[in-house]
């Protein structure tokens, strides 16, 4: 690495601390730590990050290699709860959508692990240890996943009344953008097209970009959900769900209708006064009269119109 290389090298890499203090600083002045905790808590450890790994790489060089590992193994962690939590942001007035969202992010978790376990007990390189392999394939998982939630927001925004002002599709957008630049830099990488020095230089730019992203999220001021006409499809989503996880039983009209029978045939009214030659008519067709509870609303109709 030539002397304007590695000067660039360091620059790139101060940098991310720097903006990420910024970052810090603005999110707890304006009280979004609140609102977003786990971003808050991944800007945070980033710094101390920094502040480990940068000293091991100037003076333990040897040691470097696990400490670099371990932040990396934490930064996948707290990047996918960033994700989630941008989410449930995001679908914050439709709460089953939310719940929905959070138990296919459980099982997105769960299998990510697996895969990363099979990953690194399968795995044969004399070069890659195990565990770093297992960090590897989980980060990529995370990866995908972010490029997969910023697709998601640019197609159903309007649809959801999300503005890409706001604050969570900004969060969204940068680990989108830095996510599908480094799967590009690995595939590049991968396929001898793109040596390390380019790779972490290209990578370490572009999160620097990505940390200006945020900080432009966190300063402007995020707009009012759009509660307009353009909710209505993920309305109808939500009362789908809902129909879905509380049915209502087939019969339940039934029991209403004969309800309202007992309740009319129990005002009883005082019978007029009929002649003697139609008592004993009148006497039968008491005589044939059965519970009004058991008949069907056509037999009710029939009979009313007898009495006629």
């Amino acid at each position: 690495m030539s002397e304007r290389i590695r000067i660039l090298y360091y620059a790139l890499w101060v940098a991310h601390p720097v903006l990420q203090t910024v970052i810090a600083v603005a999110m707890f002045r304006r009280g979004q730590h609140r609102a977003f905790k786990y971003f808050f808590a991944y800007v945070v450890v980033q710094i101390l990050s920094f502040a480990v790994v940068f000293p091991t790489y100037l003076y333990y060089f040897s040691a470097c290699f696990y400490v670099s590992w371990f932040s990396t193994a934490i930064s996948v962690a707290l990047g996918f709860q960033v994700i989630h939590e941008a989410f449930l942001d995001v679908f914050r007035p439709f709460h089953t959508l939310r719940d929905l969202g959070t138990v296919l992010f459980k099982w997105a978790g769960l299998v990510m692990l697996l895969v990363a376990g099979v990953v690194s007990v399968s795995t044969n390189s004399s070069d890659t240890a195990p565990w770093v392999q297992a960090i590897l394939t989980a980060q990529r998982c995370v990866r995908i996943i972010q490029v997969g939630m910023v697709l998601f927001l640019l197609a159903f925004a309007r649809y959801l009344g999300v503005s890409r002002r706001q604050h969570s599709f900004g969060i969204a957008l940068g680990f989108g953008t830095f996510a599908m630049v480094e799967l590009a830099l690995i595939a590049s990488w991968a396929g001898n097209h793109l040596g390390n020095i380019a790779m972490n230089l290209i990578n370490m730019g572009v999160y620097n970009a990505t940390l200006l992203i945020w900080l432009g999220y966190t300063i402007a001021k995020s707009p009012a959900r759009d509660a307009g006409s353009t909710l209505l499809r993920p309305q109808r989503w939500e009362q789908s769900l809902s129909d879905i996880h509380h049915p209502l039983p087939a019969d339940s009209l039934i029991p209403m209708f004969e309800g309202m029978v007992d309740r009319a045939l129990s005002r009883t009214q005082p019978a007029p006064s009929l002649p003697p030659e139609n008592e004993g008519a009148a006497a039968a067709a008491r005589a044939t009269v059965v519970p009004m509870s058991s008949l069907s609303i056509s037999g009710l109709v029939d009979r009313l119109g007898s009495k006629r």
